[in-house]
């Protein structure tokens, strides 16, 4: 039961109790008084035992002294001295009078007689009564003010405790206002102690939740490395264009960075970041005059700009400044270019999948345009080519035409002077004379099936000018792709073709990726096999990637096996890297075989290094990438 309900019911027994005692403590005090009162009497009545009058007279005598509620007096022999007077029946009409009930009834015999009396209580009880019902106002007055004042007690505590159940109902909506102290004072202020402290914690943790939820979003919705929306917000984003019943229109660019893959290979994915932060700046900084303009990160080299409620016609302005921005970039890179950009216009209803169609086209021509170039879609009409297909044109054209440079970065030797070889590195124009990304021409060359015409005029282009350039000396290192090498028809034109210029191959170093060797290790080693046998020497890069890594050495037995760049990344703090680079060298040197380091970016990385016994170093702390002059004074 509640106090509010308990303690006046409480209360009340309690002034019932002491009504109770006060009624007790009356009656026995009355009791008390009226039996002395009867015992005087009765010794009173002594000096009339030899009584011999009549009755009235005897009433008389001791009616001065006496009241009697009843009195009588019986002659033993004379009926005329009888005297009877009142009722032996209480007359008092009080309510309370039948709470004190006293009988002072006395018979005596006198001489000539007998008396019988019953002394009145009246006045006896009407006193008792008086201050039975004094003490009972005053404990019902009582009772009364401490009612009221536990009520008004009760009131304000009431008061105070619907303020704090309002207060902590409010706190899963996450209202989280000061506590109140002056509404829960006194004996509650604990209760407002523990709300505040209550308060404030969960408001701590409240935004501590808020904080891992906006990481979670960013993580979810936002690219770490960029801060544009990623993919999940992109495909909301063309979802949205594609609803019929949102009236929009607008352009869509797609920007790629079509040098990641080699920044990341060469220099690391540090660096690889880092290109993709300076691209997205550019974006942004072509669009701040686009408030409504919308940046995402598509996927790892990909970018797309919505742009809503701009004209077509009005786009050139905006791939134009963004040009600037990537010209501006490409000054003070050695890159052959930064990012290339395609166009296309949207509007409401426009299928989602049409629309990255149409701008994977015009990215892909923008990429035979030359460096940062652009190209906008605005349909496939039937007399258009495909990206793809114009790709196509573009291969084969820079295959007739020969249409390469190369560039040249130096392998530093370790603990000796002895050389080890320059890689060679291929960069591909257009019939503009413009760059063309070389990842781009690679993956284009695999897609069309021409990945041997491209080695192919490799080859051909290094031979031809060892040849026609006596002056220049050393080993040259010559990428070709792992299906090229796989292939008995390559071989055989290959090997050919090094039989004729036998001088001239025993200083040439093919280069082969690890994964792509080591899906077919029978022609990896038949092609290593030919390769020796006109002096040319193999040289396996990005080598520690895959599980079977040590099982490649004994049976291919390259000359060289260049690491992949993560392996150098951060060794000089990375034990694991240290742990697998001093096994490699260690049973590299049982067979014979080299070890280079790639991907040498700081002076901490090439001490380690140096100390660990590997046989070459290469990346941009030990030389960048030069362009090859003809002739080369080296």
């Amino acid at each position: 039961m509640a106090i509010s309900k308990s303690y006046p019911i409480f209360l009340l027994i309690i002034f019932l109790g002491l009504f109770a005692w006060v009624y007790q403590s009356e009656n026995s005090q009355l009791q008390f008084q009226q039996q002395q009162e009867l015992a005087r009497f009765k010794t009173s009545l002594t000096q009339y035992q030899q009584w011999q009058g009549n009755g009235v007279e005897l009433f008389k005598k001791l009616s001065e002294h006496y009241q009697f509620q009843f009195f009588q007096y019986v002659d033993d022999t004379d009926g005329s001295q009888n005297h009877t007077e009142g009722s032996l029946t209480s007359q008092h009409t009080h309510p309370f009078s039948s709470l004190f009930l006293i009988d002072l009834s006395h018979t005596e015999k006198l001489a000539t007689g007998r008396l019988q009396v019953k002394l009145s209580t009246n006045q006896a009880i009407d006193t008792a009564i008086s201050m039975t019902e004094m003490f009972g106002a005053i404990l019902l007055i009582s009772y009364l003010l401490l009612l009221a004042v536990f009520l008004l007690l009760m009131s304000k505590q009431k008061t105070a405790i619907r303020y704090a159940a309002d207060y902590i109902s409010k706190i899963p909506v996450l209202s989280f206002s000061a506590v109140a102290s002056s509404k829960l004072s006194g004996e509650l202020k604990p209760i407002a102690v523990s709300l505040e402290e209550c308060r404030s914690q969960l408001k701590v943790q409240i935004d501590k939740l808020n904080q891992e939820n906006e990481k979670l979003q960013k993580a979810a919705y936002q690219d770490t490395v960029t801060g544009f929306a990623s993919r999940p917000r992109f495909t909301q984003k063309l979802e949205n264009i594609s609803t019929p019943d949102m009236p929009q229109l607008g352009i869509m660019a797609m920007v790629k960075a079509t040098e990641l893959a080699q920044i990341n290979q060469k220099q690391g994915r540090t660096a690889g970041d880092d290109y993709l932060i300076k691209i997205s700046t550019c974006i942004r900084k072509a669009c701040s005059k686009y408030p409504d303009a919308e940046c995402f990160r598509v996927s790892s080299a990909d970018f797309a700009v919505f742009i809503p409620d701009i004209m077509l016609k009005d786009a050139p302005k905006f791939l134009d400044q963004l040009k600037v921005y990537l010209d501006e970039y490409l000054q003070v890179t050695e890159l052959e270019s930064v990012a290339h950009i395609g166009l296309v216009p949207y509007q409401q209803g426009t299928d989602a999948v049409n629309l990255l169609t149409i701008a994977d086209t015009a990215v892909s021509i923008a990429q035979t345009l030359g460096p940062n170039s652009y190209h906008i879609q605005e349909k496939l009409a039937v007399n258009e080519q495909l990206g793809d297909d114009r790709w196509k044109t573009t291969l084969n054209d820079l295959v007739t035409r020969r249409a390469l440079k190369f560039y040249q970065q130096p392998i530093q030797p370790c603990h000796t002077n002895i050389e080890l070889y320059r890689e060679l590195l291929a960069r591909f124009y257009n019939s503009e004379g413009k760059m063309l990304p070389t990842t781009t021409v690679i993956a284009m060359a695999e897609r069309h099936g021409m990945s041997t015409e491209l080695d192919k005029l490799v080859v051909i282009s290094v031979l031809k000018i060892l040849k026609e350039n006596p002056a220049i000396s050393g080993h040259f290192g010559i990428n070709i792709s792992a299906f090229s090498a796989h292939q008995d028809l390559f071989i055989a034109w290959l090997k050919d073709r090094l039989s004729n210029q036998k001088h001239i191959a025993s200083r040439l170093v093919f280069e082969i990726n690890e994964s792509g060797m080591q899906s077919n290790l029978g022609a990896s080693h038949k092609f290593v096999r030919e390769v020796h046998s006109v002096g040319s020497r193999v040289s396996i890069e990005r080598f520690g990637m895959s599980f079977t890594s040590f099982k490649f050495f004994s049976e291919v037995h390259p000359d060289y096996i260049k690491l992949d760049g993560s392996y150098t990344a951060n060794i000089d703090e990375d034990s694991n890297n240290k742990f697998f680079v001093r096994m490699m060298v260690d049973v590299a040197r049982r067979i014979g075989i080299r070890v280079i380091a790639t991907s040498v970016e700081r002076q901490e990385e090439k001490l380690i290094l140096e100390k660990m016994l590997v046989d070459g170093l290469q990346g941009y702390y030990i030389a960048q990438p030069e362009p090859m002059t003809i002739p080369d004074r080296i």
